[in-house]
């Protein structure tokens, strides 16, 4: 297959870094977006201007029908996905107590269905062709948990489950499904905690900072490159040795 990746949750952070790194390694890339339009098409025009080639397409996750289009958008555009990365999710803080039904099923439908939802849309052209790459993103807290983040971390924890399962029954197809696992990463997602928190967070990694969305999209491309071709159902924790 031709080298076409999808990133989702392109636009920012981590997911607009890993869109960079593949399209920087040769990839084609579709930068996947749900709001922000202006931050994916800023990021396509400047891969473009280097001489990649990058478009954008726009899908809620969430919701199946607007995710299977989306897929179809970048076949007909690039060609079928080679590598899909989904990377697409929301975080939060409050208490477990203050958990509303809507808020737990919202951070559902977006970081674990969202991720079905796109898997299962690539995953027959990748069954036609007998190969292909699927990376999830996690997290830290879907290893450990974490207080004040039970959903989040629950979600991201479900990300874990689907990527060894899937991984086992793919492997066969030589259908790849590995997940990085990052850190305290500086995103906008760092805007929810406390500033003075930053200092006291980077303290506790051994390597002395937080981690930067290049960090993650280095793990990415590893595992996405022919290099890794034996490695799958693999968990890949990049947090700079972060102790709790």
């Amino acid at each position: 297959m031709e080298k076409i990746a999808l990133v989702t949750g392109a636009s920012r952070g981590i997911g607009r870094a890993v869109a960079a790194e593949l399209a920087h390694r040769g990839w084609a890339v579709a930068i996947g977006y749900r709001v922000r339009r202006d931050k994916a098409e800023e990021l396509a025009a400047a891969l473009t201007a280097e001489g990649c080639r990058a478009m954008i397409c726009r899908a809620d996750v969430s919701r199946r029908e607007e995710v299977e289009e989306m897929v179809r958008t970048v076949a007909d555009t690039f060609g079928p996905v080679s590598l899909l990365v989904n990377n697409a999710g929301i975080a939060g803080q409050c208490l477990f107590q203050d958990l509303t039904d809507e808020r737990w099923h919202e951070f559902f439908s977006v970081n674990v269905d969202g991720a079905f939802y796109t898997s299962r849309a690539v995953l027959p052209a990748m069954l036609h062709e007998h190969e292909g790459c699927i990376v999830n993103i996690s997290s830290i807290w879907g290893q450990r948990g974490a207080s004040c983040e039970v959903a989040y971390s629950a979600t991201k924890a479900a990300i874990i489950g689907l990527t060894r399962s899937l991984a086992a029954e793919l492997a066969p197809s030589h259908i790849r499904v590995n997940c990085v696992a990052p850190g305290v990463i500086r995103t906008d997602m760092l805007n929810e905690l406390p500033p003075e928190l930053l200092p006291e967070l980077a303290q506790q990694t051994p390597m002395g900072r937080l981690g930067r969305p290049e960090d993650i999209a280095a793990a990415v491309a590893f595992l996405a490159d022919p290099a890794a071709d034996f490695i799958t159902g693999q968990v890949l924790t990049c947090d700079g040795g972060f102790i709790l």
